[in-house]
């Protein structure tokens, strides 16, 4: 969780603090007059994204597993989502993961990898030691102009490459999503479909304009259970309409969305101790 600070009354001490979690993005401009910076708010691409509905499939998964439960297994999933990406972008970059490195969940916290999450990162060992894409972007935050979000990775892929008994990974240019979930739900593939309209500086990964025009989509499951590397490509269609129906959800559950701001004094002290 991160938060922004802004002063409103220097003389009081009094500051506005801006709360910003997992669904909200912010952009800072300066102003030309002040020379200080402003913020712009942005819904997070996931959040808009699961408004879509995920299908009769995960209701069925819901009722057989309960509220409680089910809520309880997605923030378990959650947070090895978020060891799983930081293992494998580190792995992008050059770095080795020892068996027992330690990485932050969603609020911060150090803790070792599970045997279940190291399987997720040995399988994308295997993927990408069999694509040997070249990386252009890692953990990116990019933003559309009513929406922001952190894309995995960008690849260039340098050969058609089968990746799977009945998929093949095409030379070019590839926006990659990474899941550690065994299914892959329609809001997922709206998700992937939103940061294809993003702002994404391509220019200065040395994308050309025509390996640009012909990006393409794909989810990489990782430590997928129903095959035996481990890993499950799958590339996406872009789906311009379904992004428009799920912004259009979202907007009419959300009509007064806003990350929670609230004033307060800048030191907080007990008078006359």
């Amino acid at each position: 969780m991160e938060k922004e600070i802004k002063t409103i009354d220097e003389a009081k001490g009094i500051v506005r603090v801006t709360t910003l979690d997992e669904r909200w993005y912010s952009k800072a401009t300066i102003d030309k007059v002040t020379g200080l910076p402003t913020y712009d708010y942005f819904p997070s691409a996931t959040w808009i994204a699961n408004y879509y509905p995920k299908g009769i499939q995960y209701f069925k998964w819901l009722a057989s597993r309960g509220w409680d439960e089910s809520q309880a297994i997605m923030e378990s999933a959650g947070e090895k989502g978020t060891r799983v990406h930081k293992a494998t972008e580190l792995l992008e970059k050059g770095s080795q993961i020892p068996i027992d490195m330690t990485l932050p969940d969603r609020l911060g916290v150090e803790k070792e990898l599970t045997t279940e999450e190291i399987g997720c990162i040995l399988s994308f060992k295997t993927f990408f030691e069999l694509v040997k894409p070249e990386v252009l972007a890692s953990e990116i935050t990019v933003f559309c102009p009513d929406c922001a979000g952190t894309i995995d990775s960008i690849w260039r892929v340098k050969k058609d490459i089968k990746v799977g008994y009945d998929s093949t990974m095409t030379k070019g240019i590839w926006i990659i999503d990474k899941k550690t979930s065994q299914y892959i739900w329609e809001s997922s593939k709206i998700q992937l479909s939103i940061y294809n309209e993003a702002e994404i500086p391509y220019n200065s990964m040395y994308i050309s304009e025509e390996e640009w025009k012909n990006r393409k989509l794909a989810i990489l499951g990782l430590g997928n259970k129903r095959t035996k590397s481990g890993y499950k490509f799958t590339e996406i269609p872009y789906k311009p309409k379904m992004v428009q129906v799920a912004k259009d959800i979202w907007a009419n559950e959300n009509p007064k969305a806003k990350p929670k701001q609230r004033d307060l004094p800048l030191v907080i002290k007990i008078e006359g101790v």
